[in-house]
């Protein structure tokens, strides 16, 4: 798709890795609507836009959980530009603590945001992005945590495992609008993401993660000082995008780590014959989703 003139829809997309993506669109011509919850960044990227002599773009206070919210700021969005095409799922927290400590509180945050707010924007833009008949793509942008687990990003990484399972299932659904999906899952990015915890909204101040230790905190961020310029990530997307790709990864120091998972997932696997019923159950399967991927949609009776 030619991407020029285009309109986007960012979520969290004045700092970070959003910001990264708003300039990367930018760049190619693309028309923009930006929520934002921090009036700071929201000046900043205003400024951003007003130095390069682009468009400014729409700013819209959201908070992703809010689902009224984000169904007025769907009908702002198509109001102002009149079409919307490209909806990136990107706002997210991230905060780290023993998953066996956790509270409701904990898991309702964290999942609200980072889960609950993708499917917020699927639900509030989707049904605009199919009306047109332009096509358009949903980026949702997860994380390498969607694939790889750790002992302190327990709730964070099944939020991102939950966003990975959702983006691959709604390519296929969305293919015979001629709308694209991806996964994104960016690694280390140079943001001031590590600070999540410290922005904890009062209604989930019940946490089992354990008291915020600012200065512990703060050296663990300097380590996202060593990531990647967000804007490299954005343009990344953006290639992957124009290339319809499922799954975009943009950084390439996890290769040991998708290899460790590809060889300790088939060694876990059986060593014996399957029934030939349940072999043609799964070809059927395999072959609906090969359906389904080039346009065609898939019912239930496809299946068995």
């Amino acid at each position: 798709m030619n991407w020029q003139g285009k309109t986007a829809f960012i979520t969290g997309g004045v700092s970070g890795i959003g910001f990264g993506i708003a300039r990367a669109f930018s760049n190619a011509g693309m028309r923009l609507a930006l929520s934002y919850r921090n009036e700071e960044y929201k000046a900043a990227a205003a400024i951003w836009f007003a130095d390069q002599e682009r468009e400014a773009p729409l700013f819209l206070k959201l908070d992703v959980t809010d689902r009224k919210r984000f169904a007025e700021v769907a009908e702002e969005v198509e109001a102002h530009f009149g079409k919307v095409h490209v909806l990136v799922n990107n706002a997210g927290v991230s905060v780290f603590g023993p998953t066996d400590e956790a509270t409701y509180d904990d898991f309702d945050w964290i999942m609200g945001v980072n889960f609950g707010g993708n499917v917020n924007g699927i639900v509030s833009f989707i049904p605009k992005i199919k009306a047109h008949g332009e096509g358009g793509h949903i980026v949702n942008v997860a994380s390498m945590a969607a694939y790889i687990s750790g002992p302190q990003a327990g709730i964070y990484t099944a939020s991102k495992f939950a966003v990975r399972g959702m983006t691959e299932c709604l390519r296929y659904n969305l293919a015979p609008y001629n709308i694209g999906v991806s996964l994104v899952c960016p690694g280390l990015t140079k943001t001031n993401a590590w600070d999540s915890a410290l922005r904890r909204p009062d209604n989930f101040k019940d946490s089992g993660l354990g008291k915020v230790d600012k200065a512990e905190l703060e050296k663990f961020g300097g380590a996202f000082d060593l990531g990647m310029d967000p804007l490299e990530v954005g343009e990344k997307i953006l290639k992957g995008m124009t290339e319809n790709r499922g799954l975009i990864l943009t950084h390439p120091e996890h290769g040991p780590d998708i290899q460790e998972i590809y060889e300790t997932t088939m060694a876990a696997l059986p060593d014996e014959p399957a029934p030939e019923g349940r072999l043609e159950i799964e070809r059927l399967r395999r072959e609906g989703n090969k359906a389904a991927a080039s346009g065609r949609k898939i019912s239930l009776d496809d299946l068995t």
